[in-house]
């Protein structure tokens, strides 16, 4: 018996779109995935819906992020049959009064996107058109090209790309040690428990070596209005690529918000959401030195043993007082291990921090790296790497 759609028998063809779908909201899915799922469909059937969600599932999610984008795109293609011909539609059709579901921003993405291509509507000269298989050429000029003049649709694309660029932390010995090979001290409860099994003989004595984790992370995000094309897209970035490091992470404009509690979902999008509602000065001005100052009164725990990375985000146009910014970043230093000024103004040759809050944040400083395209997002782990082995 053929699977899928009675009349037109084309349902693998309604798998790969449903998993292009998932690729355009940033889920990894490649074409063996696709095969995978097709082969898991033909084995489950079609008479259960929640056998067919589990199977396609398995096969198709690898991220615990996108386990929501999955189940929302699964329930979209089941309820429309005018998506794409979506999966089984003449079995489930849209009710035509039923409301539509609230969904995350990756789904409706993905969803409007496969909606537009069903009705086959011609482009416009002036409309961007990406889908996941892109010519090397698209991907070459989205490296190179700024943030702050990238379109609407462009800056959507990116947006996805950055959160797949990893960022691996250099890792250092931790005070806390486990067994290995090779260490400074014996460890005597294996030891003991060697000799017991060779007669109170001790051939080898088994040892104790340091841990290696990665270093604590600080992340200070500028909302300012200067910055508006960047603090979303570099939250998204630094939320996904720092998973499994402690981190704490904050905004400043002119004042300072704890985006501690956001930055505990797995999900970009979900985190990005609560951060919008938590900070109320976004496009404002900047003060940097009065947010110190309050990091230092309140938050100053998240600076844990002068071990910690300040990855400090702004261009450096500051409002606030010279001399009270001078100050609070003195402190900064003092407790960090390094201070890293990521700053977008990089993009222009020749730059150089001449402004009074980028000229006092270029001293204090311990480096400055660029963060205005995804290569130098790309590169961002070797340069950190770099400035914290010279140091």
């Amino acid at each position: 018996m053929q699977l899928g759609d009675a009349r037109t028998g084309k349902f693998p063809d309604q798998i790969t779109a449903f998993g292009r779908a998932l690729r355009r909201a940033g889920v990894p899915v490649d074409s063996a995935r696709i095969a995978s799922a097709i082969a898991a469909t033909q084995l489950v059937g079609v008479e259960r819906r929640d056998d067919l969600q589990a199977a396609l599932g398995a096969v198709l999610v690898s991220r615990p992020q996108d386990v929501e984008v999955f189940d929302e795109l699964f329930a979209a293609f089941f309820r429309n049959p005018e998506l794409e011909k979506q999966l089984l539609s003449q079995m489930l059709p849209k009710s035509p009064t039923a409301k539509p579901a609230a969904r995350s921003a990756r789904a409706q993405e993905a969803l409007t996107v496969a909606g537009a291509v069903a009705k086959q509507r011609a482009p416009s000269e002036t409309e961007l058109r990406f889908d996941a298989a892109m010519t090397a050429s698209d991907l070459q000029r989205l490296r190179h090209a700024d943030f702050a003049g990238l379109s609407a649709s462009e800056f959507r694309l990116v947006e996805t790309l950055a959160r797949d660029i990893a960022l691996p932390l250099p890792e250092v010995p931790s005070r806390r040690d486990r067994p290995g090979q090779r260490g400074h001290r014996i460890h005597w409860g294996r030891a003991l428990q060697q000799a017991r099994r060779h007669d109170g003989e001790l051939i080898a004595p088994p040892r104790r070596q340091r841990r290696r984790e990665p270093l604590p992370l600080l992340v200070l995000v500028d909302v300012s209005g200067s910055m508006e094309r960047y603090a979303r897209l570099l939250l998204a970035f630094l939320h996904q690529a720092t998973r499994g490091v402690p981190r704490s992470a904050f905004a400043f404009g002119t004042r300072l918000t704890d985006l501690r509690g956001a930055w505990k979902h797995s999900d970009a999008d979900t985190m990005l959401t609560l951060s919008n509602a938590a900070i109320a000065d976004f496009a404002g001005g900047t003060r940097l030195g009065t947010s110190l100052a309050e990091l230092r009164e309140k938050h100053a725990r998240c600076l844990v043993g002068r071990r910690t990375v300040v990855l400090l985000i702004t261009d450096g146009l500051d409002t606030g007082d010279p001399a009270q910014l001078d100050a609070e970043l003195l402190w900064l230093r003092r407790h960090s291990r390094q201070v890293l000024w990521l700053n977008p103004l990089l993009r222009y040759a020749g730059y150089e921090p001449l402004a009074q809050g980028a000229s006092v944040l270029h001293r204090h400083a311990h480096g400055m790296l660029a963060v205005h395209n995804l290569e130098h997002l790309q590169q961002l782990a070797h340069a950190l790497a770099e400035l914290l082995r010279g140091r």
